[in-house]
């Protein structure tokens, strides 16, 4: 099974307006609705692909919650917003509600930082059983940017043992060396989205990621629509990993995930 553990989907009525215009150097590979989701997943064979809402003020959160609840699940994977704006209880009652998995928290869109004391509150009220997509790193090469930083995950992940941490862009975006020196090696998972494609990242330096950080934590992400599905599983089986390795990576990490938070 292949599971795309990073995609981003909306309401029709809504998608143009939340997926916005290109930022410089990305283009989109579909129009953020989930028909165009699952033209896009059967087209490169992903079996099963991680929906993650992202609600930018409090009052956001149960609409954004309750659209990828009722998404079809065997296709799609829910993981809802959390808002410091909120209580952990009111947090943790909104996933619980519509039978959520996880988080995802995205400081530069959200407009808080990964070590807002109200985030470390919601997130310490969820790490028994969810899983937290953290975005970390720039929004484009060369943006300073301080809000989403991989220091501030490796101090999450200090400070919240079991909570189960994804970071997303191998751990950084455009901030890869910063990456190794706080995440890789710890028992942080990284996801491989890398817009606009991993060739970004280049093939010996996702290999030198896979043999320092280990397999088993990496997990297959393209962060559609803003990267091409099947382009990025070519890349990731080009890297000619040991054939158990690729399957890890390409779905059999996040499934192990997923099932860590059966309820």
């Amino acid at each position: 099974m292949i599971i795309d553990s990073h995609i981003h989907v909306w309401p029709d009525r809504i998608a143009a307006r939340a997926l916005g215009s290109p930022s410089d150097g990305l283009r989109r590979f579909g129009d953020g609705t989930v028909s165009s989701a699952l033209e896009a997943m059967d087209w490169a064979g992903i079996d099963r692909s991680v929906c993650l809402a992202v609600a930018d003020t409090p009052d956001r959160l149960e609409p954004a919650n309750r659209f990828v609840g009722g998404l079809d699940r065997d296709r799609f994977i829910g993981f809802g917003s959390v808002h410091p704006g909120l209580s952990p209880e009111e947090n943790r009652a909104s996933l619980l509600r519509h039978d959520l998995r996880g988080v995802k928290v995205h400081p530069l869109f959200q407009g808080f930082s990964l070590d807002d004391p109200g985030l470390l509150e919601v997130l310490d009220a969820l790490r028994e059983d969810f899983v937290a997509v953290f975005h970390v790193g720039l929004e484009q090469k060369g943006h300073p940017e301080s809000r989403a930083t991989p220091a501030m995950v490796r101090r999450i992940h200090d400070e919240l043992p079991g909570l189960k941490i994804v970071a997303a862009h191998f751990g950084g975006y455009h901030v890869y060396e910063e990456a190794v020196e706080h995440l890789i090696g710890t028992a942080v998972h990284l996801d491989t989205s890398w817009p606009p494609t991993l060739a970004g990242v280049g093939r010996e330096r996702m290999r030198e990621i896979v043999a320092r950080h280990g397999a088993e934590r990496i997990v297959f992400a393209t962060d559609w629509p803003m990267a091409d599905p099947a382009a990025e599983i070519q890349a990731i089986r080009d890297l000619g990993l040991d054939p158990a390795d690729t399957d890890l990576i390409l779905g059999e990490n996040f499934a192990r995930l997923i099932e860590e938070t059966a309820r």
